[in-house]
């Protein structure tokens, strides 16, 4: 468990009776920070939200005057590169890093629990109710998966790195390579040909997925820590290069947000909502059933679960020919109900 280091200045006796404290009962890092304040909440605004912010924002600048295919190829650099050269090398840097433990591989469990759960909920809700009554097939399959699939590295990684240091952003791997992103590319591809019904076959989703190469890095850097090895100059380089990786994507967010056409409509707004809430409410409420106590890793996964839709939605989205705009749509709605959503969660968790 994680300890806060800045607590105050003591010296000698007191800081060895401090450290052994911490050892002995393991305190997990969000008790010792349950006097949120405004100041807290401040501070997380500046350090976490205000450059995430800021870059989501030279995205929609920049895309005034790229054009719409100017757009097109910026948002195919900016991916190419990040999918072969800077996510490989922070994954494999935060998998080698990692002491594994039964509480880190939680995370994923969670993750993968709540997208499995919010699937049956959501599918029902577009597919036999009055919600998706009037949409297309292509429209609700883009929507079922904007409602379940998050942005557990980009956006969750710089989070869960300020509230719990190296070991959140190790929390945010592990959310993303052992549940977010192998769903997407096996139950997000069915939803995506079996629902949206525009694309019958593509090749087979899950040995694309296995060919990417942040995967392999990640599996890398797994091997590395369950070996022991000692490679921490290689490890120091890999997180160096990877540090790009969250920026240049909230960059590409902004760059694929239609600004012009942000109007909702209620589909769009219920989607977003359950993502945000309903999701990390399923993962708050199994963490409470199984752990009894929520400890760190359990925090970090219930807060996973309420980031707003991944970015790679989008791509999925237009690979299958389903509803692209409604897809960019919903996570840009999700990312603007997140900046009120995640104080909440914050004082429900944390408080």
């Amino acid at each position: 468990m994680l300890c806060r280091k800045k607590i105050g200045m003591c010296h000698g006796f007191a800081v060895v009776l401090r450290q052994q404290i911490c050892v002995t009962i393991a305190v997990p890092a969000f008790v010792l920070m349950s006097s949120m304040s405004v100041a807290y909440y401040i501070k997380l605004l500046l350090e976490v939200m205000l450059p995430m912010v800021l870059l989501v924002a030279a995205g929609a600048v920049w895309r005034r005057s790229l054009g719409a295919e100017g757009v097109r190829l910026v948002r195919g650099y900016i991916s190419t590169i990040t999918i072969n050269l800077f996510a490989p090398a922070l994954l494999f840097a935060a998998a080698a890093s990692a002491n594994i433990t039964a509480a880190l591989l939680s995370v994923p469990l969670l993750v993968m629990m709540s997208v499995l759960f919010g699937f049956g909920v959501l599918y029902f809700l577009l597919f036999h109710t009055g919600l998706g009554a009037h949409l297309s097939g292509t429209t609700r399959a883009g929507l079922l998966l904007c409602g379940i699939f998050g942005n557990v590295l980009f956006m969750g990684f710089p989070l869960l790195h300020f509230l719990f240091g190296e070991e959140g952003g190790r929390y945010a791997a592990f959310a993303d390579m052992g549940a977010a992103t192998p769903l997407l590319w096996s139950l997000g591809v069915w939803i995506a040909i079996r629902l949206g019904g525009q694309v019958s076959h593509q090749g087979n989703p899950v040995k694309a997925w296995l060919m990417l190469p942040p995967v392999w890095s990640f599996l890398a850097g797994v091997m590395v820590s369950l070996m022991g090895w000692e490679f921490n100059p290689i490890i120091s380089a890999a997180h160096f290069i990877g540090q790009p990786t969250v920026p240049v994507m909230l960059l590409m967010l902004g760059l694929s947000i239609p600004w012009s056409q942000l109007a909702p409509n209620r589909a769009v707004l219920t989607v977003a909502t359950f993502k945000l809430l309903a999701l990390p409410m399923v993962a708050w409420g199994a963490s409470l059933l199984w752990f009894g106590t929520l400890r760190d890793a359990q925090v970090a996964a219930v807060i996973e679960t309420g980031v707003p839709t991944m970015l790679m939605a989008l791509s999925v989205a237009d690979r299958y020919q389903l509803d692209v705009e409604m897809v960019a749509l919903t996570i840009a709605w999700s990312t603007v109900l997140f900046l009120f959503t995640l104080p909440l969660w914050l004082w429900v968790l944390i408080r």
